[in-house]
């Protein structure tokens, strides 16, 4: 697994819909992306000025809400991965945490 630097996340974000209310199945192209997804891995923290680091706020497991078109997608053993600034993350679902464990 990866291992994000400062108050980077490496996220999997959740499944695309494929197929509308209606039935309509709808081509790649026409995919809403993803802004939902489990917390992977989380880095250290970001450095202050003080050299502390302050904590990053989720933690691995976590369900988390994050702006659409922030971090960097990428690949990983097949698997999509997208890795987000802490500060890409909107919301943390604190009633879902994910059931998955490895």
């Amino acid at each position: 697994m990866l291992r994000p630097l400062g108050d980077r996340i490496v996220v999997r974000p959740g499944k695309e819909e494929e197929v509308t209310r209606g039935g309509i199945v709808l081509p790649d192209t026409a995919r809403k992306k993803p802004r939902e997804g489990e917390v992977l891995a989380v880095g250290p923290g970001k450095m202050l000025d003080s050299g502390e680091r302050a904590p990053v706020e989720v933690s691995v497991g976590d369900l988390v809400v994050y702006s659409e078109y922030g971090g960097t997608e990428i690949t990983v053993d097949g698997e999509e991965l997208v890795i987000l600034d802490e500060g890409s993350i909107l919301a943390v679902n604190p009633e879902k945490k994910s059931s998955k464990k490895k």
